[in-house]
């Protein structure tokens, strides 16, 4: 697999794939959400020597001919383009449906026609509701907790449909909770820095209970490539999960202590999930894709935050800490 394209590459996770594409020597064509502004998301914060690497395609994941168009001539593709905020899925579910559901089969249609070589849809831990045993295996049972999670249990068993009706060389990539620089403030921990970069003292968050099983996007970004280097991992599905878990509040009182310790939290109404929507524990088990792939986790926790707080003193005109951003 030389040539790859990343779909959802002007995004948080596949900006950073897509650099760690570049840097392992991938030939790489970056599909970014097509707008009149000729805006390319994240990518447009590249230096311009690895941009001037990348081949950038603007389209519509939703639309079956731009897709097939940016996936010619290509050996792989990593397809994470992706509606991903679980709020604005309660109120916008249609567009989940057509971006989600409609937008994988996109893909997988033209893979199909074109003979695509290897092929990474993006899951997530949401596919799997709050745990019913820990740690969550690939085998755990399903649950849609809300439309976001719906459609992504739907675009993963169109992906297994294809590859059990038509040999297609898939693999179904499902990272758990992911941070790290360039991620939007609708996300839990860039909610947290942004609130006390700003100097506010209240920290608003909805619930502080649910523990998540958190991955630095860096080894998120490895992991899909480990997966995609081995051709055991075809027609698996396979966890990115550090087998680590913290809730929400310790985790909000380990950014806390690394930024201003006179913080405190509060809880806000407005950012608490329906009861039975909400996903109260996600603890992920890693022995799959150690047991497939060469992957291994290269950053601690710790690490990861530490990384991302640097980073976002310097980006914070990017962020609106004064709303919720869902």
């Amino acid at each position: 697999m030389k040539k790859v394209l990343v779909t959802g590459a002007d995004g948080f996770i596949g900006s950073h794939l897509t650099e760690s594409l570049l840097e392992k020597g991938y030939d790489v064509k970056a599909f970014a959400y097509y707008n009149s502004f000729n805006t390319w998301g994240w990518l447009d914060t590249l230096p311009k020597e690895k941009l001037d690497q990348i081949e950038v395609f603007t389209g519509d994941i939703r639309d079956p001919n731009g897709v097939r168009e940016a996936m010619k001539g290509v050996d792989g593709v990593f397809h994470l383009a992706a509606l991903i905020a679980i709020p604005f899925s309660y109120h916008s579910p249609d567009s989940y449906v057509d971006t989600n559901i409609k937008g994988t089969l996109n893909v997988l249609q033209a893979a199909r026609d074109l003979g695509t070589e290897r092929i990474m849809v993006t899951s997530t831990s949401e596919v799997y509701g709050t745990a019913q045993y820990v740690p969550i295996d690939e085998k755990h049972p399903y649950q849609g907790q809300s439309p976001y999670s719906a459609t992504k249990i739907g675009a993963d068993r169109l992906a297994e449909s294809f590859y059990r009706s038509f040999g297609l060389p898939v693999s179904i990539v499902r990272p758990f909770n992911t941070f790290g620089p360039r991620q939007s403030a609708r996300a839990v921990i860039p909610t947290i820095i942004s609130q006390l970069l700003a100097g506010k003292e209240e920290i608003k968050l909805g619930s502080l209970t649910p523990t998540r099983d958190f991955n630095y996007v860096k080894d998120t970004a490895a992991g899909f490539i480990a997966i995609a280097e081995s051709d055991r991992t075809i027609g698996e599905e396979i966890n990115i999960a550090t087998q680590q878990e913290i809730s929400i509040g310790d985790l909000a009182h380990e950014i806390i202590s690394q930024i201003n310790p006179k913080a405190h939290i509060i809880c806000d109404e407005q950012r608490l999930r329906p009861e039975k929507s909400e996903v109260n524990r996600l603890l992920g088990c890693n022995a799959k894709i150690h047991e497939l792939t060469d992957w291994k986790q290269q950053y601690t926790f710790a690490e990861g935050i530490a990384e991302t707080i640097a980073w976002m003193r310097t980006h914070m005109d990017a962020y609106k800490a004064d709303i919720y951003n869902v």
